[in-house]
C-alpha cells in the first residue's frame, strides 16, 4: 500500500489571530506539499507565547512526518520561534556562524544587534537558504522553521523542497452542478462507501440567483479517481442535474 506522508503547519503570530494580517502561507504550503506527495493534515494558529508554541510543536512533530512553522523569526523581541523550537527539542540556542556571515554580507555596514538575532539557531540546526533577504530558515529534524512574510517563506520552502520526501501526490477533479447539497447527499454518500480510497467533499455555492453544489474528488490513484468521477456524473444525470461552468 502506498505510504502516506503527512505534514502540519504551525502558524505563529498575534497579528494573524487579531485579523490584522491575513495568512496566505497555508494555501501555498498545502498546494506545494501535495505536489511533493505530502498531505497537509493539520494547521494550528498560535500566539507569540512560549507556553502555546512549545507544546503545539512537540505534539505536531511527534504525529507527522514534517512540521512547518511560519512567523516569529525576525529581529524583534517578540520573535521567539527559534527559542521555542530549541525548547521543544531541549536544545540550547546559539549563534550560527554561517548565518552570521550571511547576514553580515547582506547588510554590510547596516548590520546591528537586532539583525544579528536572526543568526540564532538551536544547536545543530541546518540552515535553509533565503535568496530574498539572506536571513535563513532553519531545519531541526523534521521541523522546518520558515518566515511569516509570504515572499520569504516561499523562497525558503523552495530551497528546502529537495529534502522533502513524499509519496504519490493527490489528483483531483470537480463538478459544479445545479443541485442542492441535500438532493445529491444520499447518492454521494453511497458512492463514497464504495470508493473509500477517494476523498469526496461537497460545497454549496450561490451564483447570482442560482444555487448549486461543487463536488470534489481526490485520490492518489488516478484510475480510481476516473472511475469514481464517471459514476458521479451518472448520479448527477440520474437526478436531472446540469453541469455549471466554473467561475
Amino acid at each position: 500500500m502506498n505510504r502516506i506522508f503527512t505534514a502540519a503547519a504551525l502558524v505563529i503570530g498575534n497579528e494573524i489571530l487579531s485579523g490584522r494580517t491575513q495568512d496566505s502561507n497555508v494555501s501555498y504550503l498545502g498546494r506545494r506539499l501535495n505536489e511533493l506527495g505530502v498531505r497537509l493534515v493539520e494547521v494550528r494558529i498560535v500566539p507569540d507565547l512560549e507556553e502555546a508554541i512549545v507544546p503545539a510543536l512537540r505534539t505536531l512533530k511527534a504525529e507527522n512526518d514534517y512540521v512547518f512553522t511560519t512567523g516569529g523569526i525576525g529581529p524583534t523581541h517578540d520573535d521567539i520561534t527559534v527559542d521555542c523550537v530549541g525548547a521543544a527539542f531541549n536544545l540550547p540556542v546559539v549563534e550560527h556562524p554561517e548565518a552570521r556571515r550571511l547576514l553580515e554580507d547582506y547588510y554590510g555596514d547596516r548590520i546591528n544587534e537586532a539583525r544579528l538575532r536572526m543568526a540564532r539557531a538551536p544547536k545543530g540546526a541546518e540552515l535553509i537558504d533565503n535568496p530574498v533577504s539572506a536571513a535563513p530558515g532553519l531545519r531541526v529534524e523534521n521541523v522546518f522553521v520558515l518566515a511569516g512574510v509570504p515572499s520569504i517563506m516561499r523562497a525558503q520552502f523552495e530551497s528546502a523542497a529537495s529534502s522533502i520526501r513524499g509519496g504519490k501526490p493527490l489528483q483531483s477533479t470537480s463538478l459544479d452542478v445545479a443541485l442542492a447539497e441535500s438532493e445529491i447527499a444520499p447518492g454521494f454518500r453511497e458512492l463514497q462507501s464504495r470508493y473509500p480510497d477517494v476523498e469526496m467533499g461537497s460545497y454549496p455555492f450561490r451564483r447570482g440567483e442560482k444555487l448549486g453544489t461543487s463536488l470534489v474528488l481526490r485520490s492518489a490513484d488516478g484510475n480510481r479517481l476516473v472511475e469514481a468521477a464517471g459514476e458521479l456524473r451518472q448520479l448527477v444525470d440520474s437526478l436531472g442535474g446540469e453541469l455549471m461552468p466554473r467561475e
